[in-house]
């Protein structure tokens, strides 16, 4: 079940099932297989997880905190493999990392010290920065929490932070364009439901204001934004589907650890960049895992 699915994942849940069919073609066929996509219409995410727990099946993957939460509330007996939500402990998913409890586990995107890279980064992109307007949802607990983590970080690189919500598409444009008034400013874009839903009105008003920017997920770089860091998301669809492959053999998800992020990306889109008027430090570029251009 998935919401809010970036555009390069769509086919990657059928991929995930690719290393459990190999080792379970008696249990795993395309036959024994629903899926459910509701992109962010929470009525609609709610009506899929009841549908999805009425079908009574061995076990649900589910694709961020906007789908397990409502999966979760539907049922605490089928096992539910995640492998994308930022804080499941903030989000009473889980009880710990170790020893989730209950019936669900699966993978992180990512860990909070990553909101001090991608300041790090915006600044080696773009030295002239000194305010950074950090895009949050603060419905995510894991919104709230990051942007500590990058406020902490910012004297060190003598840059400001300023907090900008995203919900509603037009008050958020409103907020953009008072913070791009005052010159030497740039985004970092912490991931969340609502940013995916609106990354292309992000990435326009990246643009339409000069505005450098730094995005969470490889889906925000291929769409004109000008750098990605987060994690692969192809590889947290392979782990998730061991840990489906576990369950269906028999473990329970309770005493499976969530797990961090193991594989992260950089992507650069020179594009922008010389849009932007941005000259990419070669060292910078040698880190990069794609380079757009």
């Amino acid at each position: 079940m998935v919401s809010s699915l970036p555009d390069r994942l769509l086919n990657q849940s059928q991929q995930a099932r690719l290393p459990i069919c190999h080792k379970r073609i008696e249990v795993v066929s395309p036959e024994q297989i629903d899926t459910r996509w509701a992109s962010a219409d929470a009525a609609a995410i709610r009506r899929h997880a009841a549908e999805l727990v009425a079908l009574a099946p061995d076990v649900i993957l589910a694709h961020g905190g906007a789908t397990v939460g409502p999966l979760l509330q539907a049922t605490r007996t089928v096992p539910i493999v995640f492998p994308i939500v930022a804080d499941p402990v903030g989000a009473g998913f889980v009880e710990s990392l170790a020893r989730p409890g209950g019936n669900a586990t699966g993978f992180m995107n990512l860990e909070y010290g990553i909101g001090g890279k991608w300041l790090e980064l915006l600044k080696e992109i773009a030295p002239s920065v000194t305010r950074a307007a950090i895009i949050r949802d603060t419905a995510n607990p894991s919104g709230i929490a990051m942007f500590g983590i990058i406020q902490a970080m910012a004297p060190s690189l003598r840059m400001e932070v300023i907090p900008i919500n995203i919900r509603e598409a037009s008050e958020f444009e409103r907020s953009v364009a008072a913070f791009a008034r005052v010159p030497n400013g740039g985004l970092v874009v912490t991931p969340s439901a609502p940013t995916l839903l609106h990354r292309n009105l992000i990435v326009t008003l990246a643009a339409r204001y000069k505005l450098p920017a730094i995005y969470p997920e490889r889906t925000f770089a291929v769409g004109e934004g000008l750098v990605s860091y987060g994690a692969d998301f192809l590889n947290q669809y392979r782990q998730a589907a061991g840990y489906v492959d576990r369950i269906l053999k028999g473990e329970k998800p309770g005493d499976m650890p969530v797990q961090a992020p193991t594989k992260y990306e950089l992507v650069i889109n020179l594009k922008t960049a010389k849009a932007l008027g941005l000259t990419v430090p070669p060292t910078l570029l040698a880190r990069a895992d794609e380079v757009i251009e």
